[in-house]
């Protein structure tokens, strides 16, 4: 997956404006989210074991304001 960010500084908008632009375009191609995935090899065990941190506490955070919705068997 290659995706070329490219910015435009003209002279309206001047260089600040575009560093804002490059940035939530950046933000929005995901570009740092991957950096920051890529920057060090994490074991499939600690993945998963982040991974069901992150969901109990989505859970306990939506049961804390009354909003989960509770499975019946």
């Amino acid at each position: 997956m290659v995706n070329n960010i490219r910015v435009v500084i003209d002279e309206r908008g001047g260089v600040e404006k575009g560093i804002r632009r490059f940035k939530r375009m950046c933000e929005s191609f995901g570009v740092v989210k991957e950096y920051r995935k890529r920057k060090e090899y994490k074991k499939p065990s600690v993945k998963m074991k982040e991974k069901l941190e992150s969901a109990v506490k989505r859970r306990n955070k939506l049961v804390s304001k009354g909003r989960a919705r509770v499975a019946k068997i």
